[in-house]
């Protein structure tokens, strides 16, 4: 967990350092900027600016970090919002993003994420890859367990889902779901609960899932929205004659957007997980986070229901800068008649926004997110939480 810690040191000064390198290297008369051109009467910053942003569209982002657990880690990260066709000018702009880290002591973690908007917003395929090989923290399942019970899990993954969404009215889509996840070389400690419990997914395998999903989406801004709604409900099921366990899982998020004042925003989002039949431990409602319940570790907290809620303010400072605040909360349960309010934990935090790029409107994220009992956790990501 300290190696999160690391990331924003590594990031921000190299960042700087490329930035300041391309600001020299180039002719600072003028520097175009997308469509428009920043003259030489322009600010320092601005140039600065418009020249970081045209690096930062073409340079992947180092990162660097260090644990006694994991070592020495050195990676790349890449995020790029784009537009598919230049004839095409009303649909959306587009996600690309990608993450590499090796570390020392042979962690490997790669992804690559997209959502693309084809056909005037009439498409969109959102698709995710990933293959990790590192350990996983787990407390325990259920909402009662502590630190005190923390365990790691090393294991190896691969995952990839994928859901083609069509629209079929104004703001509203529908589409099919599928998802593909391999657990192996899954080596629990020798005492682990997992083992004496003979938890559903000690043994890894291979889970695939069909569905349905529909949505609703009246944003302004997929990655940094001001005002709209959004609504997601997906129900995946894993037959028992396509995955190694017999299941599903259902998911809903609901987010809404206000602008109250000038471009302050704030944003309040709901979310929920039901899991039912014969749930690997892996696969079960998470909570925490880079996205919800920021601070809380992504799994240490897990089990067949999940529900949680937090609200942001977003408040723009100057030019490229701004900062967040906000406070969450949320717990897991293995059915929702066992969701008692006084197990719900609390997620609080604030964080800055440095705006990478101008022509949509996206930042660069730097949270820090924190719960009772010294329960903390540092992020750094592109485009806003949710």
């Amino acid at each position: 967990m300290n190696k999160s810690r690391n990331y924003i040191r590594f990031i921000v000064s190299a960042s700087l350092l490329l930035g300041v390198f391309n600001l020299f290297a180039q002719d600072s008369t003028l520097v175009k900027k997308d469509s428009s051109i920043v003259k030489k009467d322009s600010s320092k910053f601005d140039k600065f600016n418009a020249k970081a942003e045209k690096l930062f569209k073409i340079i992947p982002v180092p990162i660097f970090s260090y644990s006694s657990d994991a070592g020495n880690v050195f990676g790349l990260a890449k995020f790029n919002v784009l537009n598919l066709s230049k004839k095409d000018t009303i649909s959306k702009p587009s996600k690309l993003s990608e993450v590499m880290t090796f570390s020392t002591k042979g962690r490997i973690n790669i992804s690559v994420a997209t959502e693309l908007v084809f056909k005037e917003n009439k498409y969109i395929i959102i698709a995710y890859v990933n293959y990790k090989k590192q350990p996983e923290y787990i407390f325990g399942i259920g909402n009662d367990v502590t630190k005190e019970t923390m365990e790691q899990v090393q294991y190896e993954r691969f995952k990839f889902s994928a859901t083609t969404l069509r629209r079929i009215a104004k703001d509203f889509y529908v589409g099919i779901p599928f998802n593909v996840a391999s657990y192996f070389n899954i080596r629990p400690d020798s005492a682990s609960f997992l083992i004496k419990d003979s938890v559903t997914g000690v043994q890894g395998g291979f889970c695939a899932g069909l569905g349905l999903d529909a949505a609703y989406d009246s944003r302004d801004n997929r990655y940094n929205p001001r005002k709209g709604a959004y609504i997601l409900a997906v129900y995946l099921y894993h037959p028992d004659f396509m995955s190694a366990y017999q299941f599903g899982k259902f998911t809903l998020d609901a987010r809404k957007y206000f602008t109250p004042w000038l471009r302050h925003v704030i944003a309040v989002q709901a979310t929920t997980t039901y899991c039912s039949g014969d749930v690997p431990f892996y696969e079960l409602a998470l909570l925490g986070g880079d996205n919800q319940m920021r601070g809380y570790y992504q799994g240490a907290f897990r089990d067949k229901i999940l529900v949680d809620a937090q609200v942001e303010y977003r408040l723009p400072i100057w030019n490229i800068f701004g900062i967040t605040t906000w406070i969450g909360t949320g717990r897991v349960a293995d059915k929702y008649s066992n969701l008692a309010i006084n197990g719900f934990k609390l997620s609080y935090g604030g964080g800055v926004r440095i705006r990478v790029d101008s022509k949509h409107d996206t930042n660069m994220r730097f949270d820090m997110g924190f719960g009772p009992g010294g329960i903390s956790g540092f992020y750094i990501n592109f485009a806003e939480a949710f």
